[in-house]
């Protein structure tokens, strides 16, 4: 049996409803519902939450699934303020031991007091900026990609607890050019390419 844990950071908030991403969360527990083989969880931060159980849901988790939005190049507030809150209750409950450093050589091995070493995840964010801004030259974002420009950081966060990524998605231009049809057919067929080698390597 695989577990599966599903983070809906959406919110509602100035112009942002938090229905794309809402979208996108039921588009992946119905692509994962199919298989018998398959247990998921689902939070919804804007529903609340408890931190405790949250760390009890990561700790139980083989896989950890993320779906924000972009607001100002990073998470929405109640998403980071999750982040801070359930992180930091994990520590020695199954998110992480230390920074991994030893007081006897305290130059080496930061980052590497994780708990979650063979746990996977994967991030899908939703941007108004469209694709090209982050391929063409002089554009916005210099041709960085949103995982090595923008959401480097989040993967830190992630590669600290012990977790190896599984490949992102991102949704581009949601605001003026949203296809959601056509969105959510590209989506699942990244959940199919993706999760066919995860659950291999999970089994």
């Amino acid at each position: 049996m695989k577990k599966i844990l599903i983070i809906n950071a959406g919110q509602n908030f100035g112009y942002s409803t938090g229905l794309f991403n809402n979208t996108i969360t039921e588009t992946t527990q119905k692509f994962l519902s199919q298989s018998n083989d398959i247990k998921v969880q689902t939070t919804t931060i804007e529903k609340g939450y408890s931190a405790e159980e949250e760390v009890s849901k990561f700790a139980w988790a083989d896989v950890i699934i993320y779906h924000t939005p972009v607001w100002w190049f990073q998470v929405p507030h109640n998403f980071k303020k999750y982040i801070d809150e359930v992180f930091t209750a994990g520590h020695n409950k199954g998110i992480y031991r230390s920074d991994g450093r030893k007081s006897d050589n305290p130059e080496i091995n930061y980052g590497t007091g994780g708990l979650m070493h063979g746990k996977k995840y994967m991030l899908t964010t939703t941007w108004n900026a469209p694709a090209t801004a982050f391929t063409l030259p002089g554009e916005f974002f210099d041709q960085k990609s949103v995982d090595e420009g923008a959401f480097f950081g989040f993967h830190r966060m992630n590669a600290f607890t012990g977790m190896k990524p599984l490949k992102s998605y991102h949704f581009h231009d949601v605001e003026k050019n949203a296809n959601v049809e056509k969105d959510m057919k590209a989506y699942h067929e990244h959940l199919e390419a993706t999760f066919s080698d995860c659950l291999l390597a999970l089994n």
